[in-house]
């Protein structure tokens, strides 16, 4: 079944062939005599499906239900899909057995084609694993043997030598069975992902920086956007590319709207997520990962909520991330549901609450941050959550950061974000790390 899972549905032949199956049934139905009490139920199954869609757009919209803005292509794909499921509805009390078949189909049709359209005008989730939270790239069977220490001395973009048969593009594994990296504190996280860049991949690696990222809520640890960016990244720098982790912060569930957010804390509820992202994960990746031993070359990194962990722990842990990546993060861990948190997961203490926000882990390591990059970005289109990147880099950069911001120009907050604002945070940090010459 891993084939299944590994399907498409942003717009491979999957989504198309169910979008095309979906018209197709529509217009069976529609071809036909007209008669006007036909006619009558038609204009009035689409009218409702349309207005009930545009309703309900209108309303997720109004009241942030599910955060910011339904990203554009919503605004047809709701409404048109309600409108198909009207007229299979309204066609299942036509004449001939045939039409009635063909209307219940087309009502699941049209559930199927509006759920993959609105997945793929988030387009975040690529692929069929991703949307059930299932991963679906391949186990991995042996990782790398690690060096006893540092393979050279200097920038890598100067002293690594490619040899010719270094593979072009990485790897993304599941790390997942004897290679789960193990959680001390209670936590349940579900399998994380390992992406090794091509110069990992070799007889003779170098050690390489450490990424460690999270995804947001709702969702589930993903490479897709990180690797195709490193991959563009490491075939014009020798097959250099950090070493990434990516893990999960939110728990089993966290694919759903209605799922985990542990707030990046240790909690009664969700157990101690920050021993397994500050403790397990860093202990794990030195254990069994060639990744270099000066944590000056690592990163901890972040999209949405993931961003909002990403800083907390920045400037909770300057011993263990040396950088931080935050793309259109959340200001700070819990804030689209203060209130609920501080009831829920502190006993309604709202000091308990605010004592884990970024400020208090400036305040507590203050004049530790010298030399230690941190990029925010956010798309430009994206007002929900522009004002805290904003004051998030302020923050940074005041804290000692060598802090850069960056605004993707008409990106909102789905995949149009995470295109843009990765490559540009990985630019800067490769030339940071030694990865690609200043």
């Amino acid at each position: 079944m891993t084939w299944f899972f590994k399907l498409n549905v942003i717009d491979g032949p999957l989504p198309l062939t169910v979008w095309g199956v979906t018209i197709l049934a529509a217009i069976l139905l529609l071809v036909r005599r007209p008669t006007p009490s036909w006619l009558w139920r038609i204009v009035i199954a689409a009218a409702v499906g349309i207005g009930l869609g545009v309703a309900l757009v209108t309303f997720v919209n109004a009241t942030h239900l599910f955060g910011p803005a339904l990203p554009f292509a919503c605004g047809f794909w709701i409404p048109g899909g309600f409108a198909a499921i009207l007229l299979g509805i309204v066609s299942l009390w036509e004449r001939g057995v045939w039409r009635k078949i063909v209307a219940a189909l087309l009502v699941l049709l049209a559930l199927l084609s509006t759920a993959l359209g609105v997945n793929a005008a988030f387009g975040i989730n690529t692929t069929v694993g991703s949307v059930l939270g299932i991963a679906s790239d391949d186990k991995i069977d042996v990782l790398p043997e690690p060096v006893p220490t540092e393979s050279s001395s200097g920038p890598l973009y100067k002293t690594w030598s490619p040899p010719a048969d270094m593979p072009k593009t990485g790897e993304t594994a599941v790390l997942s069975g004897s290679h789960a990296i193990a959680s001390t504190g209670g936590f349940t996280p579900r399998d994380a992902l390992l992406y090794l860049p091509p110069a990992a991949r070799t007889a003779n690696p170098p050690r390489l920086p450490l990424i460690v990222m999270m995804m947001g809520h709702p969702g589930s640890p993903n490479a897709t956007f990180i690797a195709k960016a490193l991959d563009d990244l490491a075939a014009k720098n020798k097959g250099l590319a950090p070493i990434v982790i990516v893990a999960d912060q939110l728990g089993p569930g966290g694919e759903l709207d209605t799922g985990p957010d542990p707030v990046c804390a240790k909690t009664a509820a969700y157990g101690d997520v920050p021993a397994y992202f500050n403790v397990d994960i860093p202990a794990f990746a030195t254990k069994n990962l060639n990744v270099s031993l000066d944590h000056r070359d690592w990163t901890i990194m972040g999209y949405s909520n993931g961003g909002a962990c990403a800083f907390t722990w920045a400037t909770r842990h300057p011993d263990i991330w040396g950088n931080v990546v935050s793309i259109s993060p959340d200001e700070y861990p819990g804030v689209e549901w203060r209130a609920g948190a501080i009831k829920k997961l502190f006993g309604g203490d709202e000091a308990a609450f605010d004592a884990l926000r970024p400020e208090a882990g400036i305040a507590e390591n203050r004049g530790r941050f010298a030399g230690h990059l941190a990029v925010f970005t956010v798309g430009g289109a994206d007002p929900g959550f522009l004002p805290g990147a904003k004051r998030n880099a302020r923050l940074a950069e005041e804290a000692g950061f060598t802090t850069t911001f960056h605004e993707v120009p008409g990106a909102g907050h789905v995949a149009d974000a995470l295109d843009g604002g990765i490559p540009f945070a990985m630019a800067l940090l490769y030339r940071h790390l030694g990865l690609s010459a200043p």
